[in-house]
């Protein structure tokens, strides 16, 4: 079992920039099957923009995800943790948060991602939501994946 969050985490960065549209992070996301991408500037992390921002905080409002910023949807300075940081405490972040993805950084800059679905994979390997982790997307006839 991991013990480390290096072990475990998502090594790969997926991140725009500050003034990107909201269009553009969701083609991203599109593109990367992903459902986050993370917004830095200069190299260092500023924000976590998600699909479900998108929604909530721009389309739901009828803003043109055109000309909105992800800088002015995504949550600003998210809760971080390092890649030497313990799986337990990366778990007990989600918990206290309510979050279900952590960016891993160091001295500010984005080195990967760490979910719930990634720690239920490590955790408890038979469970439901490590099951629903581990499996394809669904996708549109276009090929387009989806998430319910």
């Amino acid at each position: 079992m991991a013990q480390f969050v290096r072990e475990v985490m998502t090594p790969t960065v997926t991140s725009v920039r500050p003034d990107a549209s909201l269009v553009e992070a969701a083609q991203l996301m599109r593109v990367q099957d992903i459902g986050d991408v993370l917004v830095a500037k200069e190299g260092q992390l500023i924000g976590v923009l998600t699909d479900r921002d998108i929604v909530m905080r721009a389309v739901a409002d009828g803003v043109d995800p055109l000309t909105v910023s992800c800088q002015s949807v995504c949550t600003p300075k998210p809760i971080t943790v390092s890649p030497d940081d313990e799986v337990t405490v990366a778990i007990n972040l989600m918990r206290t948060h309510a979050v279900r993805r952590l960016p891993v950084a160091e001295a500010g800059r984005p080195l990967g991602i760490v979910t719930l679905g990634d720690l239920a994979q490590e955790q408890d390997p038979d469970s439901a939501l490590a099951d629903i982790s581990r499996a394809a997307p669904d996708t549109w006839p276009g090929g387009a994946a989806t998430q319910p």
